[in-house]
């Protein structure tokens, strides 16, 4: 069965990413990278409200306190909405100006998963990216190399499995992941996708185990199973879709962020609601989001 997706709010990001749904405020928070944007959707209002920051923003998550864990260009710190104040944890490939933080995830281990990706102006990307495990304590310890967009990040509801994609090289990888300690082992290659069947961008899970990809070329919703079989293939009415969420009282209604920054003329006249935020029924619950330990 498709999914029935609706625009929600009126607000238009250029490139909207790390959709995070807030159950204490009832609102989902959200970024718009290249605006440099922290958003807030209030489900109850549908009123939408933006903080502008002074680099990129390139993901952010909850704390256990009730802030954001926020992604900058380089780096990761805690912003707490009530007072604006921000506290910086780490900096991260300081200095590079060939890269920049991008997806991140709090993990079921209270750690915050975060990216780079090569962000140079050359038409060829190279593999420089990492994936980097940040804690309270501010230590970011290198996890993953050798990525050229590093995206996805995603959690088995269990804590066991971590989801992890490169949107360059088109792969959707699995790791086995220790939920006490934040090891991760085991590496597996569940997917190498296509242009046509959608290059993975963000990702999230469901509460049956199954891992939501963002087709980011194809306009479509991939869902896997745990194996990496592709099962489900949704429509959705952007140009690009950057990643899903899972939102509500019941979880049940998915949310999905795009990239309107530049797309095509004729590709946005064909989705008019790209960069704006979509939601529908889903036909399964998600899985709960993790908090930041901040304390």
């Amino acid at each position: 069965m498709p999914i029935d997706f609706t625009p929600r709010g009126t607000v238009r990001s250029m490139l909207g990413e790390s959709p995070v749904f807030d159950a204490r405020r009832n609102v989902l928070w959200y970024c718009d990278i290249t605006e440099h944007a922290v958003r807030r959707f209030d489900l109850g209002n549908a009123e939408t409200h933006s903080w502008t920051f002074p680099t990129e923003v390139g993901s952010l998550g909850l704390t256990v306190s009730g802030k954001l864990v926020i992604a900058l260009r380089e780096e990761v710190g805690i912003w707490n909405p009530a007072d604006e104040t921000w506290v910086g944890l780490v900096e991260i490939e300081k200095g590079n100006k060939e890269t920049r933080l991008n997806d991140g995830k709090v993990g079921p281990d209270g750690a915050f998963w975060v990216g780079t990706m090569d962000d140079s102006d050359r038409s060829v990307k190279e593999p420089i990216g990492s994936l980097y495990r940040v804690t309270a304590d501010g230590r970011a310890e290198k996890k993953v190399d050798g990525i050229v967009v590093s995206n996805g990040l995603a959690f088995a509801p269990d804590g066991r499995f971590l989801y992890h994609s490169d949107s360059r090289a088109r792969w959707i990888d699995r790791w086995d992941l220790d939920p006490a300690t934040g090891a991760i082992s085991n590496r597996k290659r569940l997917a190498v996708m296509e242009e046509a069947t959608g290059r993975p961008d963000g990702g999230a899970t469901d509460a049956t185990g199954h891992y939501w990809s963002s087709g980011i070329s194809a306009q479509r919703l991939n869902r896997f199973t745990p194996d990496g079989t592709l099962i489900e293939s949704f429509a959705v009415p952007v140009a690009a879709p950057t990643m899903p969420c899972f939102a509500g009282d019941d979880l049940a209604t998915l949310f999905v962020t795009s990239l309107r920054g530049g797309r095509p003329k004729e590709l946005l006249d064909k989705y008019p609601l790209t960069g704006l935020l979509i939601a529908g029924l889903s036909p399964v619950a998600g899985a709960p989001v993790g908090l930041f330990r901040d304390r």
